[in-house]
């Protein structure tokens, strides 16, 4: 009864960061779903045919960002559009594209990592009954970390010329490369093992730690914000710098400090927003008009859905490589690319 009037009550009060929760977690679980789908796949040409046999869920090339990254380019350059990993393609220009609109809406509602991060934090605050705070040097020393594993990607790519990366695209390496990423995790190495448990350690410790200072995606999502379009603004004449914005957010953005919010590490999640007391102290813009504070996230998931359906229907979606080349692929994964 205690735990249906709590529900009842946070429903009320935040209504958005139940439903952000409540997406994340679905969000979460499709693609583990997809993730088996794969392996079975997987396992059907590995048995050499013996186990039965799988669709492999396009879904999957959402995790190959270099490959989306490469085939980019190549569109941008050539006008040729990956048929290789089109679902790739579509998935990456859609997240990198809607940081401009939406922000890094796609991190606070849809990312796994974002979303594991996120609930690491909230399992350390109820270990340790706080979640700590990093010293603000070196946060400063921190923070140029993932912006500078994205220059080196960038670089990487930007320098290839578009016959290098077309053909990057056709080779072997590329055509396997969603193979290759699942045998990484299920074959794990000691020292990449170690990596994962000092991040997940540090997440525990220091909330949303991987998002703040490491991704490279995020960091090329948050760049959209330099345009300025969406952003929470601060009412000063009304606000009681009660600093409850501050406190919850997920990215330690120091809001009840900021007239307006224009940091590319704001995820648009409205955390912020919902817990300000005051009504219309805080509000979430679109070109400087204040919205209602469902419009940002409601609008990124029905044009994700838009855009997705969009793909399918027009064959942008499902990868070319034949069955039959699977067959010939994928019991040479281990020998391709060394």
């Amino acid at each position: 009864m205690k735990s249906k009037q709590w529900y009842y009550k946070q429903l009320k009060r935040k209504p958005i960061q139940l439903a952000r929760h409540a997406v994340q977690a679905v969000f979460l679980f499709f693609l583990l779903y997809v993730g088996l789908r794969f392996y079975q796949f997987y396992l059907h040409f590995e048995s050499l045919g013996k186990e039965p046999f799988v669709v492999r869920p396009s879904a999957v090339e959402g995790f190959l960002p270099i490959s989306a990254l490469v085939a980019l380019k190549v569109w941008l350059t050539s006008g040729d559009f990956d048929k290789v990993h089109p679902a790739g393609l579509v998935l990456f220009t859609f997240i990198i594209g809607s940081g401009i609109l939406f922000r890094k809406t796609f991190c606070s509602w849809f990312c796994p990592i974002g979303t594991v991060s996120e609930w690491l934090g909230v399992l350390g605050k109820k270990l340790f009954k706080r979640n700590f705070e990093i010293p603000q040097v070196v946060a400063w020393l921190l923070t140029p970390l993932k912006y500078l594993l994205l220059l080196f990607f960038l670089n990487m790519i930007i320098g290839m010329s578009t016959y290098t990366a077309k053909y990057f695209l056709d080779d072997p390496y590329n055509k396997i490369s969603d193979v290759k990423m699942l045998l990484f995790f299920l074959n794990i190495s000691g020292f990449s093992l170690k990596v994962v448990i000092v991040l997940v350690l540090l997440s525990l410790f220091f909330k949303n730690f991987w998002c703040r200072f490491l991704c490279p995606y995020g960091a090329l999502i948050g760049l959209g914000s330099i345009f300025r379009i969406t952003k929470v603004r601060r009412n000063e004449d009304t606000c009681t710098n009660c600093e409850m914005c501050t406190k919850v957010c997920p990215q330690r953005i120091k809001v009840s400090q900021k007239k307006t919010v224009l940091t590319p590490n704001c995820t648009a999640c409205m955390a912020c927003v919902e817990a300000c007391p005051i009504k219309d102290t805080l509000n979430m813009t679109v070109v400087n008009k204040k919205v209602n504070k469902w419009v940002i996230p409601v609008a990124f998931i029905a044009l994700f859905i838009v855009v997705v359906s969009f793909a399918k229907i027009t064959g942008h979606w499902n990868t070319i490589i034949t069955y039959n080349e699977w067959k010939e692929l994928i019991p040479q994964v281990n020998q391709i690319g060394h």
